[in-house]
């Protein structure tokens, strides 16, 4: 007769299961749910956050809070809470909120410039009041690029195929070890298996200046314009390196760009000697390490070049 093995019906977990396990522990307690009320009748939206100081300062994204009227916290263990909006940055889609308690459960920031390609990832959201919904997969693709609303792109953006939905935005994108590595933020309307989370080491520093100041300064120097070719026939007379530039179109009255020449129809070829074929590379160019200084503009008009030297100012905050 055949022996038969019986399997012990309590198996211990495999090593994946067991990896996926412990970051949810770690990290649920830290996660939150969060409504915006956009009129006094109305709760409007939400979506999740992570609380990452004990003292009650919640990230999240600023889709989800931006215009609300006001906004309450649902923690993991059930208690609400009236939050006030500390800063948000639509041009990375980053917010900080805070609610009035102290020695709550956080989250461990990690760093996503350490993250590799097919790295295990968690999704962990508090959707709809439903609380510690979790997805996995793998980190897809690394420096993607996803615009904002403002229409800014964010760089170094994560792909990850673990499955989201829109009440896990803001919530936490966390490695194995349950360390905090993006902000979930975004999926692809009828693309399977493609969802976006913001690095964890950009909103680091977004964090701090949205805690210390409110808001992100950026360099300003006060034009609207878009990507255009050049004519090549001018690119080969003057020795132009590039193919296209930013025709500009519209100037502020008092702006930067106005006060050191430059006018509606110039195509901008470069700002502090990095070419501009783009808004793109110009949005990377202003960032708040260009206040202060003195940026050498390089510019076509009609089949003249012109250069001049431009300071930019503070970007105004978006109303």
């Amino acid at each position: 007769m055949a022996q038969v093995t019986m399997v012990n019906e309590i198996d211990p977990l495999d090593a994946y299961s067991s990896s996926i396990v412990r970051a949810v522990e770690v990290v649920g307690p830290a996660v939150v749910s969060i409504r915006a009320r956009q009129s006094r009748r109305s709760r409007g939206g939400g979506g999740s956050g992570v609380i990452i100081a004990p003292d009650g300062y919640v990230l999240t994204n600023s889709h989800v809070v931006h215009g609300a009227r006001g906004l309450e916290i649902v923690r993991a263990s059930g208690e609400e809470h009236t939050a006030e909006l500390v800063g948000e940055d639509p041009e990375t889609d980053l917010a900080v909120v805070r609610i009035d308690a102290t020695g709550l459960p956080v989250s461990a920031l990690g760093e996503s410039s350490t993250l590799r390609v097919g790295q295990v990832v968690i999704a962990i959201g508090n959707p709809l009041g439903l609380q510690a919904t979790v997805t996995t997969g793998v980190v897809s693709a690394l420096g993607r690029s996803l615009r904002s609303r403002t229409g800014r792109l964010i760089d170094n953006v994560i792909q990850t195929d673990a499955a989201l939905n829109p009440g896990n935005s803001g919530g936490p994108l966390v490695d194995t070890a349950g360390r905090l590595v993006g902000i979930n933020t975004a999926i692809i309307q009828g693309a399977q298996g493609i969802c976006f989370a913001i690095p964890i080491d950009t909103a680091k520093w977004v964090t701090g200046a949205l805690i210390n100041e409110g808001r992100v300064r950026r360099a300003y120097l006060g034009f609207g314009g878009q990507s255009a070719p050049l004519n090549p026939e001018v690119v080969q007379e003057l020795g132009i390196e590039q193919g296209r530039g930013v025709l500009v179109q519209r100037l502020a009255p008092k702006g930067p760009a106005r006060a050191g020449g430059l006018r509606e129809g110039d195509v901008l070829l470069s700002i502090d000697g990095r070419p501009t074929p783009d808004v793109d590379n110009v949005h990377r160019i202003l960032s708040a390490e260009a206040l202060g200084r003195q940026l050498a503009v390089r510019w076509l008009r009609g089949r003249q070049i012109m250069e001049s030297s431009v300071e930019p100012v503070d970007s105004p905050p978006e109303m």
